[in-house]
């Protein structure tokens, strides 16, 4: 189980994206229109004063159940640990155990 903080940090991360996206992309299609340079530099330092979390890149995959960073299964929203547990329980519809 990851820790609680983390957890959160990684929802707020989640909500300042969603909170600053248009704004965000509406200034790169500016940046990337703009021909003057100084005119892109302007406009590239109000893209770094939004708040760094603000950015998609920065969210990271979080198993739903346990919180766990790492390993997740982005179909399921599972870390491989849980993911073969449920699969063993038969709790994930049209998952089985691979034989040959």
């Amino acid at each position: 189980m990851a820790k609680k903080s983390m957890i959160e940090r990684e929802k707020k991360r989640i909500r300042l994206e969603k909170k600053y996206a248009l704004k965000r992309a509406s200034l790169l299609k500016e940046y990337n229109n703009e021909k003057n340079f100084k005119e892109k530099l302007a406009i590239h330092s109000k893209i770094q004063k939004l708040p760094r979390n603000s950015s998609k890149i920065r969210i990271r995959n979080r198993c739903w159940k346990t919180g766990r960073p790492r390993g997740v299964f982005r179909d399921f929203g599972l870390s491989r640990h849980v993911f073969r547990e449920m699969a063993h329980q038969c709790l994930l519809p049209g998952v089985t155990k691979a034989s040959w």
